[in-house]
């Protein structure tokens, strides 16, 4: 098991102390993030209590996760798309298990 750090963060005014395998320095940016989350919901919501302005912080951030895996499944599906494509290019015996009918099949 890896060594736990405690860090101390500050969200929305309040100090929390958060203890993670992960470095202090990811865990500040990852609650700085929280913080500047919550603050975009207080600007556009000023009389939101902080449990409401914290679920709809928590729901931007989830969005945001969302449209990025999205996006990473679409880069996948274009680049498996794209060596396909270069794969039929290829020569049969240098195609590996890529394009279609590469192997030949014998009986």
């Amino acid at each position: 098991m890896s060594e736990k750090h405690a860090v101390r963060v500050t969200i929305d005014g309040e100090e929390f102390t958060v203890r993670s395998e992960h470095p202090p320095e990811y865990t500040l940016e990852v609650a700085a993030y929280v913080d500047e989350a919550l603050a975009r919901v207080r600007e556009m919501v000023p009389m939101a209590d902080s449990h409401k302005a914290a679920m709809l912080a928590a729901l931007s951030i989830t969005d945001e996760l969302f449209q990025a895996r999205q996006g990473d499944r679409e880069a996948a599906a274009r680049i498996s798309a794209l060596a396909d494509g270069v794969a039929r290019q290829l020569p049969l015996a240098k195609r590996g298990r890529r394009a279609k009918g590469a192997y030949a099949q014998t009986s």
